[in-house]
């Protein structure tokens, strides 16, 4: 199931995001980079600020399975441009369609908001996510390559009759 996050959702959020955010940081960053009880808290404090956000500045889907949180995504429209800041699914739940699922439902809420075009940053040696988001139809840009350890791709939103192909510009 598919729904949007809720403040009581929070402490449920920033776990899963620190336990997924470890299994593409480890062997590559230092840890404190991105585990432990100070990352947990400034991760909790960023989804807070997502959540508070109005409907036309972004929105939180989270993903339940069998009544626990088993994913979430993250966007928002900031001078027109909308951006996918965060998409992870717990690793313990990975490869069932939950990304999937909670990709569709970011189509869906764009398609309602008249939004065409969206990008997202990946790490660089998240070649899973980079994987899942090149089968979504996200494309890099020659023009926006990145910023240092992260890539830059963007996708078209497709019509939603299906007609459309996800395709970068």
């Amino acid at each position: 199931m598919i729904r949007t996050a809720q403040p009581a959702d929070l402490d449920a959020i920033a776990t899963l995001h620190a336990r997924a955010r470890a299994t593409y940081y480890r062997g590559h960053l230092p840890e404190q980079d991105y585990a432990g009880e100070g990352e947990v808290g400034r991760t909790r404090e960023g989804w807070s600020r997502a959540v508070a956000r109005s409907a036309a500045d972004g929105g939180v889907l989270c993903a339940e399975q069998d009544g626990q949180l088993a994913g979430v995504a993250a966007f928002r429209t900031e001078r027109g441009e909308t951006t996918l800041t965060q998409l992870h699914v717990d690793p313990a739940h990975w490869r069932r369609g939950i990304g999937a699922a909670l990709h569709a439902a970011c189509l869906d809420a764009w398609r309602r908001a008249g939004i065409r075009r969206v990008r997202l940053e990946v790490y660089e040696k998240n070649l899973r996510a980079q994987a899942f988001y090149a089968a979504h139809g996200w494309r890099p840009d020659p023009a926006t390559p990145g910023s240092g350890s992260h890539r830059t791709l963007w996708l078209t939103v497709p019509e939603p009759s299906g007609e459309g192909e996800a395709s970068g510009e």
